[in-house]
């Protein structure tokens, strides 16, 4: 019950996430004075909808995906008007259909409210308010997932590793004694013991496990090591040593680092303003890093969805790959905080990835309207320049077949990921 409600939220957020988006969309637009006679959540057939103002809003049968209509998104053709008979060619033919449904809610006295008579830098601020209201939410998610909960860790140490051996971060060592000739792990060799609390490494105060364990990693020689014992400040050295440890960046596989051989006890630390800044910057950095990968790992895809090869934790995930990870992380046998915590960063992740698929310069996203937008205020500036008429708004009309095509491997895309979550789901296990 528990993994079926999880899925219902997780899809609920996912629409609150599109709308919140066409928000950004429609909020500006109407500012600038554009008519807006659409705001739909989903796709396909209409299944609810009420009109409020001059805009009807709406939820569509397939929750996936979102527009708003803007009137005039596409000038017309130079020297002629809309409803122009559709040429043959296959190219030309994309075209005028495209001018044709941009039409079709046009009415007159909407001549001063279209969207392509407002100068570029207002199209450019209503195209970009899209994906920078998903990168707001991003940024709330977070903060409420690190400011509000927190992250498991604190600098008091629960545990300290008698020999090396592998333990897990907050668990206990792998075995209770140690093996014949086992060397000390640094933290016993420099006295470090349970329920000391740490002040600083290195000369560097820390406050934060996640800061902590992050920056310790890169630590070489031997270093002082301040603690919290019975009331006192007590210094120890540590020699930490080089081993190889799981990646801390949220990347599968292993990197030679720094380990000490202790762990903290796992009480939920609140994290600062600027730790929330750092992670928005680090969510950005993976996504974008992934999303260059994405053509390359089509063989991969094909082989998880259709020939069963394993999926790794850095596979893509669709839609319905990311609610059925929310119902798992709901029906999950375990605390409710770092159930609540993966919650929140799964849905801060769709809307990082949101923010920057938006902002891909190609149409049909918001970014191939950006970048047609400011290459026309350069192609006016430059005209200015040169004493040349004013050479109109840029067609984005003949952008039409460039939009398809991308649409269709997106699409296509999209529906092999699908098929990936269908038949070979990511499991959090």
């Amino acid at each position: 019950m528990l993994y079926v409600l999880g899925i219902v939220l997780f899809a609920l957020g996912i629409a609150f996430t599109v709308a919140w988006h066409e928000l950004g969309h429609f909020a500006t637009a109407r500012r600038f004075g554009i008519r807006v006679p659409e705001f739909m959540v989903g796709w396909g057939r209409t299944l609810f909808s009420r009109k409020a103002g001059e805009t009807e809003f709406g939820f569509k049968l397939i929750p996936i995906g979102g527009y708003v209509r803007m009137v005039g998104m596409l000038p017309p053709k130079p020297g002629e008007r809309y409803g122009r008979t559709r040429k043959s060619g296959p190219f030309q033919g994309l075209i005028e259909s495209a001018r044709a449904e941009s039409e079709l809610q046009w009415e007159p006295g909407d001549e001063n409210r279209q969207f392509y008579t407002r100068a570029p830098w207002k199209r450019i601020i209503v195209m970009a308010a899209g994906p920078v209201m998903n990168l707001i939410l991003a940024v709330v998610l977070l903060g409420l997932s690190l400011m509000a909960i927190g992250t498991p860790g604190t600098m008091t140490v629960a545990w300290v590793a008698k020999c090396m051996l592998a333990a897990p971060v907050g668990g206990e060592p792998a075995a209770s004694e140690c093996p014949p000739g086992a060397p000390a792990s640094p933290a016993a060799a420099a006295g470090l013991r349970p329920g000391d609390t740490i002040l600083s490494l290195g000369g560097v105060p820390h406050d934060h496990w996640e800061t902590f364990r992050r920056s310790v990693r890169s630590v070489g020689g031997t270093v002082p090591l301040i603690v919290e014992r019975g009331g006192h400040e007590v210094t120890l050295t540590i020699s930490p040593v080089q081993t190889t440890l799981p990646r801390l960046d949220g990347e599968a596989g292993t990197e030679r680092a720094a380990f000490l051989g202790f762990a903290p006890t796992t009480d939920y630390q609140r994290q600062s303003v600027g730790f929330v800044g750092s992670e928005i910057g680090r969510y950005v950095t993976r996504t974008g890093a992934a999303l260059a990968a994405l053509p390359g790992r089509v063989p991969e895809l094909f082989g998880q969805a259709f020939l069963g090869r394993e999926r790794g934790l850095d596979s893509p995930v669709s839609v319905v790959g990311v609610s059925r990870l929310g119902g798992e992380i709901l029906g999950h046998d375990s605390p409710l905080k770092p159930r609540l915590v993966f919650f929140l960063n799964l849905l801060a992740a769709v809307n990082v990835s949101m923010f920057l698929i938006n902002l891909l310069p190609l149409p049909p996203f918001d970014g191939g309207h950006i970048m047609a937008a400011a290459w026309e205020s350069v192609r006016r500036r430059l005209a200015r320049w040169r004493g040349r008429a004013d050479p109109g708004p840029v067609d984005l009309a003949k952008l039409m077949p460039v939009a398809y095509v991308v649409g269709m491997l997106f699409i296509g895309y999209s529906v092999l990921v699908v098929l990936a979550d269908v038949f070979n789901p990511l499991r959090l296990s």
